[in-house]
């Protein structure tokens, strides 16, 4: 695993992320994620970094993120 592309649940945005997806792996645990290393899918194999399927939980902390942004 990149260490530089877990990056923490809270963590400000960055411009790649959007609802859907996120830059680098937000998971609190990579290891359990049920996506991890899958191919095209997961931050640490896309070519991107793009996590293509964030935990359910994520759209929630997007837009408290984005909010904080905007403030």
């Amino acid at each position: 695993m990149k260490s530089e592309l877990h990056i923490a649940f809270s963590a400000e945005l960055d411009d790649r992320d959007s609802e859907i997806q996120t830059y680098g792996c937000r998971a609190n645990n990579p290891d359990i994620c049920k996506n991890y290393m899958l191919e095209n899918v997961c931050a640490f194999t896309s070519l991107d970094n793009i996590c293509k399927q964030p935990s359910r939980s994520w759209k929630k902390q997007y837009l408290k993120l984005k909010e904080v942004e905007n403030d």
